[in-house]
């Protein structure tokens, strides 16, 4: 197994952990009580930082119960953390319910961070792309 390495930059923030054994996800949690309103966004801090390896990318995504049952979500879900970055992980919330506010505790699970692997790509210019069995359809090409 790799270690991952987070540095605690608040004294009393847990270690990020998975719920269940085998889990992609490692729960982030909120190292600040904010209330986020109807309609609102909330820069929320979590109180670590982390050395993503290079050749690997950090995707912070919503927890799903908190996005289904309250409306709480990331407004820029997945958030990517590159493997250069040091700084604190802050997790960019919003709600999405039209009447009820949503107060996140210090220590709530609020995001998850899935690590990924990510090739190095080198960009060109070609005169014709390969061809594919989708071709150049978007949105809605493969039905409604």
């Amino acid at each position: 197994m790799t270690e991952l390495p987070f540095k605690r930059l608040d004294p009393g923030v847990e270690l990020p952990t998975r719920a269940h054994p085998g889990d992609a996800g490692l729960d982030l949690r909120a190292a600040a009580d904010v209330e986020v309103k109807p309609g609102e966004r909330a820069m929320v801090p979590t109180g670590v930082a982390v050395a993503i390896p290079d050749g690997h990318a950090g995707m912070v995504l919503p927890r799903s119960g908190l996005a289904s049952r309250r409306g709480l979500t990331l407004a820029n879900a997945p958030g990517l953390i590159d493997a250069g970055y040091r700084g604190e992980v802050i997790c960019a919330m919003v709600n999405l319910d039209r009447e009820e506010a949503v107060l996140i505790r210090r220590g709530d699970r609020i995001a998850q961070l899935v690590i990924v692997a990510v090739p190095t790509m080198e960009p060109v210019w070609v005169e014709e792309l390969p061809g594919s069995s989708r071709g150049p359809g978007g949105f809605g090409s493969t039905g409604s």
